[in-house]
């Protein structure tokens, strides 16, 4: 299996692919994760057609027993973000 793609290698893809110097194409690169960052920080859904959907999941808080002990612990609320491929996305990878 071949080792993930790190954000350096995907900056240097992206430059590649653009032509544009890569402090530039790392420039660009931070700012669609700023934005894509931005706006699930304000609730909102990221689309990106034919990729896929950034969405934030609310889980409530709960209660939950230690493996070890048998202990109830409470287990607090959190927000995680979700992505769903899109169809373009699944049919690359398929």
């Amino acid at each position: 299996m071949d080792k993930p793609l790190n954000k350096q290698e995907l900056v240097s893809v992206v430059a590649d692919d653009v032509d544009l110097p890569k402090a530039k194409a790392g420039e660009v690169v931070d700012a669609v994760f700023a934005a894509i960052e931005k706006a699930l920080k304000g609730g909102q859904e990221v689309r990106l057609v034919g990729f896929g959907s950034f969405v934030t999941a609310h889980r409530k808080a709960t209660k939950g027993r230690n493996p070890r002990t048998g202990e109830e612990i409470d287990i607090p609320a959190s927000t995680s973000v979700r992505f769903k491929p899109g169809k373009t996305l699944k049919d690359a990878v398929s």
